[in-house]
C-alpha cells in the first residue's frame, strides 16, 4: 500500500486549515488516512505548524512519500534533518546522543529566528500604527487651524458689518 504524507484540508470557505496526515495515495483528499500528524495554518503570520515529528520519521523511514507542500512543512519543522540523521545511525556514521544534539541545536537556531521574525513583525505593525496615529494628528490639527481661521474670518466680517451698520445709523441720524 503506497502511503503519502499530505494535507488534509478542514476550515471553511476561503479560511482554509488544514491536517498534516498520513494516509493511502489512493484515498480521496479529505477522506480516510492512517496516522493524523500535525497541523497546519496558513492564514496566521508566521503560519502556524504544529508538527508531531517522531511519528512523521517513523512514516518516513517506512517509504511513506510527502507531496511538496507536506514536504516543504517537514522541512521546515525538521522532520526531514531527523529522518537524515536517523539514517546516519543505521549507517554507524552517527550515534543517538549526536542526533539528538544535532537536531536540538537545530531546533533551537530555527526558534530564533522564528522569534525574530515575529518580533519584527510585530515591531512593523506597531510603526505602522504609530505612523497613522501621526498622520491623523496631523489632519486633525489642519481641520481645527482651518475651523479657528473660518471662525475668526466670521467675527471679522460680522464686526464690519456691524461697524458699517452702524455708520450707516450715524449717517441717517445726522441727516
Amino acid at each position: 500500500m503506497p502511503v503519502k504524507i499530505r494535507l488534509q484540508r478542514h476550515g471553511r470557505k476561503g479560511k482554509p486549515f488544514y491536517w498534516i496526515v498520513a494516509a493511502d495515495s489512493r484515498a480521496k483528499r479529505d477522506g480516510k488516512y492512517l496516522e493524523k500528524l500535525g497541523i497546519y495554518n496558513p492564514t496566521t503570520n508566521p503560519a502556524t505548524i504544529e508538527l508531531n515529528i517522531d511519528d512523521s520519521v517513523k512514516w518516513l523511514q517506512n517509504g511513506a512519500q510527502p507531496t511538496n507542500t507536506a514536504r516543504n512543512i517537514l522541512s521546515y519543522k525538521g522532520a526531514l534533518l531527523k529522518h537524515h540523521l536517523v539514517k546516519g545511525v543505521e549507517k554507524g556514521a552517527l550515534t543517538e546522543d549526536q542526533v539528538e544534539e544535532r537536531f536540538n541545536a537545530w531546533l533551537e537556531e530555527k526558534g530564533t529566528k522564528v522569534d525574530a521574525k515575529k518580533d519584527f513583525l510585530a515591531k512593523a505593525e506597531a510603526d505602522a500604527k504609530a505612523e497613522a496615529l501621526a498622520a491623523e494628528k496631523a489632519v486633525n490639527e489642519k481641520r481645527e487651524a482651518e475651523a479657528k481661521a473660518a471662525q475668526d474670518e466670521a467675527e471679522a466680517e460680522a464686526k464690519q458689518a456691524e461697524a458699517a451698520a452702524a455708520e450707516e445709523n450715524a449717517a441717517s441720524e445726522e441727516e
